[in-house]
């Protein structure tokens, strides 16, 4: 069944971006009720390896800023 882009959630993004190998990712899609070719896991792969963080979302991920989003000078959490 072809992929709805609408149809895809947060959770199914980050499980994809976990995924080590194109043939982890088909798994990953079949057990989702999804049917990807070779050709297309590997770009998949291929696009996910290339996403990079901008600055603030690099802090967030390592605990640079409060959960919140408050500017570090307000933060009262």
């Amino acid at each position: 069944m072809p992929i709805n882009k609408n149809d895809i959630t947060k959770e199914m993004i980050e499980k994809a971006m976990q995924c080590k190998s194109a043939d982890e990712l088909m798994a990953l899609a079949k057990t989702n009720g999804y049917e990807i070719t070779k050709v297309e896991a590997e770009a998949y792969m291929a696009e996910l390896a290339d996403v990079e963080l901008d600055g603030k979302e690099l802090k967030n991920i390592a605990g640079g800023y409060c959960y919140a989003d408050c500017p570090d000078y307000e933060c009262t959490y």
